[in-house]
């Protein structure tokens, strides 16, 4: 089947795009808002896109008004948000901060979470996180009803517990979970195979040996 999206709704794209692009790690992303309200907010339209400088990058939609969802309104603003990850004993809490509350009431505080000061910026992150990344905003996209951050990360907070003897994250111990298609669907991080990268000698050597 081949599908031209300029033949269906964005609706329609979405629900395909969401389905095919997959797992997808969960950005949980607090800002401060103009008020001083701290807000957190999840996407699932997130990645790491480069390491020199590290930066990474969400994809924030519009209200349905269409008018930016609070997190791109407080990162445009003050130029700084931290990323948070979630992990399985967060899932549930992490919902609770997808519900659309109004400008001006706190996440965290519906979601009975604990905020704590950053290293390098503003906002705080959520202390419960696995690992959190604060980052400053580098560029503001809007390409139709799309909001892209992209920010370089300044700085990492690691939970004590993850971190190696060598002072590795220890992604194996850390039950962070993933977004599947849209709707309810996530998955889990613990089913996990080895695929070393073959240098260009292996590689040779093991098709001489066929």
């Amino acid at each position: 089947m081949d599908i031209d999206l300029a033949a269906i709704s964005p609706g329609e794209g979405y629900r395909l795009l969401t389905s095919i692009i997959v797992p997808r790690p969960v950005a949980w992303v607090t800002t401060i808002g103009e008020d001083g309200t701290i807000n957190a907010a999840p996407f699932s339209f997130f990645n790491m896109l480069g390491s020199d400088p590290p930066i990474v990058a969400i994809g924030v939609g519009n209200r349905p008004e269409g008018t930016p969802k609070d997190t791109a309104r407080n990162a445009e603003a003050r130029g700084e948000f931290v990323v948070n990850l979630v992990d399985e004993p967060l899932a549930a809490k992490m919902n609770i901060t997808a519900v659309p509350f109004p400008y001006g009431q706190s996440e965290i505080t519906e979601a009975e979470l604990t905020a704590v000061p950053s290293l390098r910026v503003t906002p705080p992150r959520i202390a419960q996180a696995p690992a959190s990344l604060e980052c400053r905003l580098r560029e503001y996209l809007r390409i139709g009803e799309n909001n892209v951050l992209i920010g370089e990360v300044l700085a990492i907070a690691i939970r004590d517990d993850l971190v190696g003897p060598d002072g590795r994250f220890l992604t194996e111990n850390a039950a962070l979970i993933g977004r599947m298609h849209g709707g309810g669907g996530y998955v889990r991080t613990s089913d996990r195979f080895r695929l070393d990268r073959l240098s260009l000698a292996e590689w040779q050597e093991r098709k001489s040996a066929e």
